[in-house]
């Protein structure tokens, strides 16, 4: 994926915040998600050291899950505020 072509050190300082605001959502995302599904799939008391197959498609289904709502909450973020970007930059 090809970076914008930056023209201004204020450019550039709004592409490192974009960035760095990512890596924390990104990272809040993971830890959301491992929390709750430890939560939903692993019982509190650990009867085997391995993970058992229940747990392991349970964590997979969360997982796919949890994913598929960020994804779709993301793009429908998208359609509310790009057609408020666009006219603020016409302005």
């Amino acid at each position: 994926m090809a970076l914008p072509q930056i023209n201004s050190a204020a450019d550039q300082a709004k592409l490192q915040l974009m960035q760095e605001m990512e890596v924390k959502t990104m990272s809040d995302l993971y830890n959301r998600m491992a929390n709750a599904c430890h939560k939903k799939c692993i019982p509190s008391r650990y009867p085997e050291p391995d993970l058992g197959k229940g747990e392991i498609v349970c964590i997979d289904h969360c997982v796919a899950k949890f994913l598929d709502i960020h994804e779709r909450i993301g793009k429908n973020l998208l359609t509310v505020y790009m057609p408020q970007e666009v006219k603020k930059e016409a302005i």
